[in-house]
């Protein structure tokens, strides 16, 4: 695996992959149908595998523990039918728990993406907002090879990072909830998060 995060051995990383910290994402091209994703962790292992079903009127994205999908993971659901807009409900696979929710904030993301976080109760606890105005604007009318960064916060405190690597082939992106010492963040969440801003922003942009 070629990353810019520093591969760490196994032996250094916390038990379980929702215990480890750090990951990269690499999406996977030249694929006809759906979209696909790799999460590496710092031994450079695949903790995650990810897939959006095709030809879905309400997109619908699995987080499985491998690409081999026999363990699914994460159910990543909209709840309506092709909306700028749309919230996402993130499940629990193995015991059907609602885990939170996403919502793309529809008016502010035609300037500068943004998306609320939302707990297990549907209540607004943080946001997932693209790094600055300026450069937002600069990638929407100007040119899309400026690699997107994104903050995630539980009210005023980070807690995770989503940045982009310019790779005019490969997708790869580097996801960071090493700021996030309380754990306040449930890690299924995060993940998705980054997930659905590989989908969804990564589809806008052109990737």
């Amino acid at each position: 695996m070629s990353s810019a995060l520093q591969t760490r051995p196994r032996s250094e990383l916390a038990s379980g992959r929702f215990g480890q910290t750090r990951f990269m994402l690499r999406r996977k091209f030249f694929k006809l149908f759906g979209g696909a994703f790799h999460i590496y962790d710092e031994a450079g292992n695949v903790a995650f595998y990810s897939k959006m079903k095709a030809f879905k009127l309400k997109e619908d994205l699995r987080v499985y523990s491998g690409e081999d999908m026999q363990e699914e993971l994460i159910t990543i659901q909209a709840r309506s039918i092709l909306d700028f807009g749309a919230t996402y409900d993130v499940t629990d696979a193995a015991t059907g728990e609602r885990v939170g929710a996403l919502r793309r904030k529809a008016l502010s993301s035609i300037l500068r993406d943004t998306w609320l976080i939302l707990d297990a109760d549907g209540q607004e606890v943080g946001k997932v907002e693209e790094d600055s105005m300026l450069l937002a604007l600069v990638r929407r009318f100007l040119t899309n090879l400026i690699p997107q960064t994104f903050t995630g916060t539980l009210g005023s405190d980070q807690v995770f990072s989503f940045k982009q690597h310019f790779n005019p082939f490969i997708q790869k992106i580097d996801l960071d909830f090493s700021v996030d010492t309380q754990r306040r963040l449930d890690r299924r969440l995060g993940i998705a998060a980054a997930v659905l801003l590989c989908a969804i922003e990564g589809r806008q942009s052109g990737g």
